[in-house]
Formats: C-alpha cells, sequence, structure tokens
C-alpha cells in the first residue's frame, strides 16, 4: 500500500494493474519473477519491485507535500525508524498476523515482543502530531500502514493499549484523503483489460 500512497502524493500518474496473488498474471511474472507486489516497470523497461524505493521514485519525480523534507529531525533518523520498521518489526507483525505459516499455535509472543518498538513510536507520537513534526513525511508514510496492519490483527487489544500518540496518529491516517484515495477498489487487471490511471485525473 505505501508505493501507492506516495504516487498519490507525487501525483506522477501510472497505469493500475490490480493483481490477485493467487491467481499472478504471467505479465507480472516476467516482469519481476519474484512474484511479490508491488511491482513498478517503467516506460524504458527498468523495473522496481521494493515498495520503499518504489516510494522513493515517485516522491523523486513530485514531491509536493516535502515528505523528502522531514522538520527538525535529521533525515537520518527518519531514515532509522523507518529500517527498524521494514526489519524486526516486518518480521514480528507478519508471525503475528499469520502464526500458521511459520508453524506457530499463537502470535502472542511476536505480538508482545513488537511493544517496545510500538511504545518508542508512542512517546515520539506525544511530543508531535507526526515524526518530523507538524506534517507527515516519509517516514510517516512507510510505516503507518503497518501500524495499520498490527492494529487489525486484534483491534480490541490494540485500541486497550495505553498508546495515545501512536493511536491518533494512526487515526489520522484512517481518516485521510490520502489513505481513502489509495483504498479504492478495482477490478482485476487481464490482458487487453482497459488501461486504469492511477491517481486519477481531476477533471
Amino acid at each position: 500500500m505505501r508505493a501507492r500512497l506516495a504516487i498519490f502524493s507525487s501525483g506522477v500518474p501510472c497505469e493500475l494493474r490490480e493483481v490477485v496473488l493467487r491467481s499472478k498474471p504471467a505479465a507480472m511474472l516476467e516482469a519481476s519473477p519474484k512474484g511479490t507486489v508491488p511491482v513498478l516497470v517503467l516506460p524504458g523497461g527498468r523495473v522496481i519491485d521494493e515498495s520503499l524505493d518504489i516510494m522513493r521514485w515517485a516522491l523523486g519525480c513530485a514531491d509536493p507535500e516535502g515528505w523528502l523534507a522531514p522538520q527538525g529531525v535529521p533525515l537520518e533518523e527518519m531514515q532509522r525508524l523507518t529500517a527498524q520498521n521494514d526489519g524486526e518489526f516486518k518480521r514480528r507483525l507478519d508471525r503475528y498476523k499469520y502464526p500458521q505459516r511459520f508453524g506457530l499455535e499463537a502470535g502472542e509472543t511476536d505480538r508482545d515482543a513488537a511493544v517496545r518498538w510500538l511504545g518508542q513510536l508512542d512517546r515520539a507520537l506525544r511530543e508531535s502530531a507526526f515524526l518530523s513534526g507538524g506534517r507527515p513525511v516519509l517516514a510517516d508514510m512507510a510505516i503507518l500502514p503497518f501500524i495499520r496492519q498490527f492494529a487489525h490483527v486484534d483491534l480490541e487489544w490494540f485500541r486497550q493499549q495505553s498508546w495515545p500518540g501512536l493511536q491518533r496518529w494512526l487515526d489520522w491516517f484512517l481518516d485521510s484523503r490520502i489513505f481513502a484515495g489509495c483504498m479504492e477498489k478495482y477490478a482485476a487487471w487481464q490482458p487487453g483489460s482497459e488501461p486504469v490511471v492511477f491517481p486519477a485525473q481531476q477533471a
């Protein structure tokens, strides 16, 4: 989802091809044999198939909301937070969300192991609305989709935790225009499908 967030923010038009992962199109596998989403194929044929790299590409084309320019916090700190999210937290999230895939009876052990990281984010977000100050930047938008996934494994448990900063941050995201714009449903792409331009161009 986060690649789509950055493309939406940048306004750079792309042809969107929605795929069903249990029925991956041959064109997708030809472009990126690893078979995971997202996949971005540029006009010259270059393929980018890591979501964070797609975010950076889109914002490198256009960054009207200043996601690449954090306020008051060094860029290196934002990069460190994103790397921490994409490493240990993402590993714990996968095991919490899909314990059976990892031979586990339940995911609570990994959920509890992620609490320290979530508490770290909460403490930062009690001090400011976003990770670098008063507006969202790349780190916020790269991390928030994973916080949303974590919360929705057991939303009642998540809401019971004493994380006012983290929960306010997530609520902002869920209520945001960009989230709504990226959650629009599309029919699965098939060869010959009518092209879908994303983000939708305003009349």
